[in-house]
């Protein structure tokens, strides 16, 4: 009677917190064979990790790189190439190719440009705007990145302005945040990326459109490395100031991605951290090693 009571989980109770109760009937086994009582007893639901409720994202970020043949023969690598389908794969091509590279590449593939400026239209030379991304059938874009906010000298403020304006403009964004290594060995980490992630939440209205990508910018032709554990524990730091500073269910459901010389032979590691929810890649996006990245957690 108990094997079948629990084969069916009824009556069920109190399912609060993914938890429920069933009222059990238990024998006297010592005695007569007979009803001897009930018990409650409590099964919990199995819950997933929470980074596996977060898509997994990886964007190539092709940077200042390629020509038409070279990315015809891109595109045609990743039009053919078996990737996991349950990843969200973004590519960054440059600006003057973007409209080709949408042409030629596969629909399941989303695209980004790698820049934006604050205004629609005007007298802003070398300039694009969230408009002209959107008429070319562009729904992302890369913003504060290491290179435009170190080689350019976009501050937060700039770039919180240009969240702003893509998002008024329906785009995605995809916002770097990290410190540099001089950052790093004086030890204002913390504060580097706190107030680059607070200039991204002043500015956000859609979080489901935002995906926040540290870039351990020390790590990038350096030769030094940033392990699995540093990228984690980063990572963890961000996602609780968001929690404390914007909600708990934007924390949980924003996606937080690494860029740092991702390679094909260390993402895997990586891959399994619970805040890591995928990868920003440079040179490595435009070899054939990014399917392996893309497929990290295959």
């Amino acid at each position: 009677i108990c094997e079948k009571i629990c084969k069916q989980k009824k009556p069920l109770r109190n399912q609060e917190g993914g938890n429920f109760f069933f009222t059990a009937l238990y024998l006297h086994l010592s005695g007569p064979q007979q009803a001897f009582g009930t018990v409650l007893i409590l099964c919990k639901r199995p819950q997933k990790p929470a980074n596996m409720t977060r898509k997994f994202f990886v964007c190539g970020n092709w940077k200042m790189n390629g020509s038409k043949k070279s990315i015809g023969e891109l595109i045609q690598l990743l039009n053919q190439a078996k990737l996991d389908p349950s990843v969200e794969v973004v590519c960054a091509a440059p600006t003057i190719y973007l409209d080709m590279t949408r042409s030629k590449l596969d629909p399941k593939f989303g695209m980004a440009a790698q820049n934006c400026y604050i205004f629609p239209s005007g007298g802003f030379t070398g300039e694009i705007s969230p408009a002209m991304i959107k008429d070319c059938d562009i729904n992302w874009v890369i913003l504060g990145h290491s290179t435009r906010r170190h080689i350019f000298g976009e501050s937060n403020e700039l770039i919180g302005k240009k969240i702003a304006h893509a998002q008024e403009n329906s785009l995605g964004v995809i916002v770097c945040i990290g410190e540099t290594l001089d950052e790093k060995e004086r030890g204002i980490t913390d504060e580097v990326i706190f107030a680059q992630t607070k200039a991204i939440a002043d500015n956000v209205k859609d979080w489901s459109k935002v995906v926040i990508a540290y870039e351990a910018g020390w790590a990038i032709g350096t030769g030094k490395s940033a392990t699995p554990q540093h990228v984690q524990n980063i990572h963890e730091k961000v996602r609780e100031w968001l929690k404390t500073n914007v909600s708990e269910p934007v924390a949980n459901s924003v996606r937080i991605i690494y860029g740092g010389s991702v390679r094909g032979d260390s993402c895997r590691e990586l891959a399994t951290q619970k805040d890591i929810d995928g990868f920003i890649v440079g040179k490595g996006s435009l070899k054939p090693e990014f399917v392996d990245i893309v497929n990290a957690r295959a």
